[in-house]
């Protein structure tokens, strides 16, 4: 059985997502966030103290966009996956890292110096350069959506779901106003997919039976 650590608006949910998507059963533990600071013990389930954390069986992945790969090539290769012969292999690995690479990681330095750290250690200035810096990088990375429905043409993947929480996240930053049109367009395309809304469905229902507060996450 596939064990997910998750907690809600963070990375996890790109393996959550992901793990809908290749419709495989699995177990969802949703925690408190920060889980290295709120769960107790959490560092001996993943040293790192973050999320996500899956295991199967033997195997336990910490990144999310690996995870995404993982699952997708284990479980639903027909679906999510694209084999190293398929033309679009190389899209599919450049999409598929470029949203935790090149998305993610300036939104995470904007999230912390303008929200995360208390107020006397925020930094306006080094998250307006971070803010920047992901509406320069979205607006090159929009030019190879030109007349495709998703990463790899006209399939969905999960470099798709990669991609995609980086928007998801934007836009629960209120970054969404630096979408380009075809960005916002591909983004509404995404979380109008089923196994997206029972992602959202499933970490809200287990957060209430574990009698955590539900985070709102505005994607």
């Amino acid at each position: 059985m596939l064990i997910l650590y998750h907690c809600m608006g963070s990375r996890s949910f790109r393996a959550l997502w992901t793990l809908e998507e290749a419709r495989v059963p699995y177990e969802l533990i949703v925690l408190p966030f920060p889980p290295r600071v709120m769960h107790k013990g959490y560092h001996a389930i993943n040293p790192l103290g973050t999320v996500p954390a899956l295991f199967d069986d033997e195997i336990r992945m910490t990144e999310s966009s690996a995870i995404c790969q993982y699952v997708a090539a284990r479980y639903a290769p027909q679906t999510l996956a694209v084999a190293v012969d398929d033309p679009s292999y190389g899209a599919y690995l450049n999409f598929m890292h470029m949203g935790e690479a090149t998305l993610t990681f300036p939104q995470t330095i904007f999230f912390r110096y303008s929200v995360l750290e208390p107020p006397e250690k925020r930094n306006p200035i080094v998250a307006d350069d971070y803010r920047r810096w992901f509406a320069s990088r979205l607006k090159n990375a929009a030019t190879f959506f030109e007349g495709k429905p998703y990463v790899c043409g006209d399939r969905f993947t999960a470099a798709d779901i990669s991609l995609g929480y980086a928007l998801g996240f934007a836009t629960h930053l209120g970054l969404a106003g630096h979408f380009p049109a075809a960005i916002g367009d591909y983004w509404k395309r995404l979380k109008a997919r089923e196994g997206f809304m029972r992602a959202r469905e499933r970490e809200i229902e287990i957060s209430l039976q574990q009698g955590l507060e539900v985070l709102e996450v505005n994607y």
